[in-house]
């Protein structure tokens, strides 16, 4: 009788084991990414509903489409950082430059902003600047790793 029994051997011997073990270490090498990841993702999210939870939707149309655009843009970012972050993290100046426009936007983009929307926009610009800061740090870490 034929032997069907499906041993499981060790996967050292198989021939793609180390290049699956390189690029494992490489994607996961750094993970601390995680840290910056989430509070980048919860920070674009935050930006794109903001117009409601601060309620400037209704006397600043303009002001909240544009919030709702760049409150997508950040937390699609956040999801590349995660996904293949050795392709994104050349991007984080990029969130840096994004911080800054969401903090002057109010003036360029909302007409006659209250003091609501621009605290809004200052607060959630720095906290976009910083994270993209972080993301600019891990980068040049991991970079300077390889």
């Amino acid at each position: 009788m034929a032997d069907v029994s499906h041993h499981r051997g060790d996967l050292t011997g198989h021939p793609d084991a180390s290049e699956m073990r390189e690029r494992y270490s490489r994607v996961l090498g750094g993970r601390d990414v995680a840290f910056v990841d989430g509070p980048v993702f919860l920070a674009g999210l935050y930006c794109a509903i903001s117009p409601w939870v601060v309620n400037f939707s209704g006397s600043q149309p303009a002001l909240a489409t544009h919030h709702l655009i760049i409150g997508i843009a950040i937390a699609v970012m956040a999801l590349g950082f995660t996904m293949v972050p050795e392709r994104m993290y050349g991007m984080s100046w990029a969130m840096c430059a994004i911080g800054v426009w969401l903090a002057v936007s109010s003036w360029i983009v909302g007409t006659n902003p209250d003091a609501g929307i621009i605290w809004n926009n200052l607060i959630v610009g720095a906290v976009v600047f910083c994270l993209g800061l972080a993301c600019a740090a891990t980068a040049a870490r991991v970079t300077r790793e390889r």
